[in-house]
């Protein structure tokens, strides 16, 4: 791009103020033109990191890409990481690093533009809400290749990027990868029951049953936000957190000072949909609140009832956003289950520079193919939604 502008590097997101990261284009509910991100806000990537959960120790090493202008105003910035593995990124390349490893390559460290832990869209190269938009993209863009070179790593992968961001990337020479998603989309409804009448009658009824069901013995749903959700309530759904997670992934990424952290600072960007029973809690899911988009994110639960993770997380989601107007529901990765419960199939993108000749020469046949097979199970999935077919 024309002017004076610099592009550093930093070690600690905490380095850029709040106040600067805030005119960023879709970091903050100040934004008039951009939708709100809330995984991309100053509040949500400064936890992650000073909580420890993403730092050098647990593989994820800052490498924050800054672009200035000569008066000193951010431009532009790059939320990146220099990783040591491939964990918590939900765009699995680890069949590529064993490839190259083999061939006596060394795929790690790599660099990794993404928000740790979570599986959503947003902007990942997004620049100031008053500069040239594509011009800022496009110089991050080739940032990000003079930063894989200047490092001497295998490669820069950015994950769950937007069109703009997938555009910017594509001309920058990075190899273009496919995966798919579930997202509930509010066509206007007025109430849960306006979008159970746009289903087929027999899916209409069986998810009125599994509601029903996921309910007995009992059970309550609270919608907690904002000062609503106190320590001890993060207390109870960590302990949700970790019993489910410590089953299902060996190791959960979060630990409880995030949560603790999230809470301080952005607790009306949060949902957390709680199952009572008896009394206690027994089941909950967190969410996060953009301006047009409900974030499903974890769940956990204390004790098992048929129906009650589809109900916590899914149902009760498409409730909440109904009520408060949002378009969309991001319900996190993968999951055919979610097609019946009125989610639809979304096809998601990465971009991916990779240097070495050969790796790249491999690694662009093999996502040729790739994409063929997301786009032809998109298309058949889409037949087999649960709406009406008139």
């Amino acid at each position: 791009m024309t002017g004076d502008v610099t592009l550093t590097v930093s070690p600690h997101f905490a380095d850029v103020p709040a106040a600067d990261w805030a005119m960023l284009a879709g970091a903050s509910r100040d934004d008039p033109e951009t939708p709100y991100n809330p995984f991309v806000s100053h509040a949500f990537l400064s936890s992650v990191e000073e909580s420890g959960c993403a730092v050098r120790e647990s593989g994820w090493l800052g490498q924050h890409l800054r672009l200035r202008a000569a008066d000193g105003t951010l431009l532009g910035a790059v939320p990146c990481y220099l990783k040591s593995h491939s964990q918590g990124e939900y765009v699995f390349d680890h069949g590529w690093a064993d490839a190259f490893e083999r061939a006596g390559g060394r795929y790690y460290p790599k660099l990794q533009v993404a928000v740790p832990f979570t599986p959503a869209r947003g902007p990942r190269l997004l620049a100031h809400r008053n500069a040239d938009g594509e011009a800022v993209r496009m110089a991050l863009a080739e940032g990000l290749k003079t930063l894989t070179e200047r490092l001497g790593v295998s490669s820069a992968h950015v994950t769950f990027a937007t069109d703009d961001d997938i555009e910017a990337l594509r001309g920058a020479g990075f190899l273009m990868r496919t995966d798919q998603q579930f997202h509930f989309f509010n066509r206007g409804y007025g109430s849960y029951d306006d979008f159970l009448a746009t289903l087929a009658s027999r899916k209409r009824k069986a998810l009125k049953k599994e509601r029903r069901a996921a309910l007995d013995n009992g059970i309550k749903i609270d919608w907690l936000t904002g000062r609503d959700i106190t320590e001890a309530v993060w207390d109870d759904f960590f302990t949700f957190y970790m019993d489910t997670g410590g089953r299902k992934w060996g190791r959960p990424y979060l630990n409880r000072r995030f949560f603790s952290m999230i809470g301080e600072r952005m607790a009306d960007d949060v949902l957390l949909v709680m199952a009572r029973r008896a009394g206690r809690y027994i089941a909950g899911a967190i969410n996060f609140i953009g301006s047009d988009t409900l974030y499903g994110r974890n769940w956990g639960c204390i004790e098992h009832h048929p129906f009650l993770h589809f109900e916590v997380c899914y149902h009760q989601a498409i409730e909440f956003a109904i009520t408060r107007g949002l378009k969309t529901v991001e319900a996190g990765a993968q999951g055919e289950h979610k097609l019946a419960r009125g989610y639809e199939p979304v096809i998601t993108r990465s971009a991916h520079h990779i240097p070495h000749p050969g790796l790249r020469r491999a690694v662009a046949q093999y996502l040729e193919g790739e994409r063929e097979d997301v786009a032809e199970i998109n298309r058949l999935l889409e037949a087999h939604t649960p709406f009406r077919k008139d």
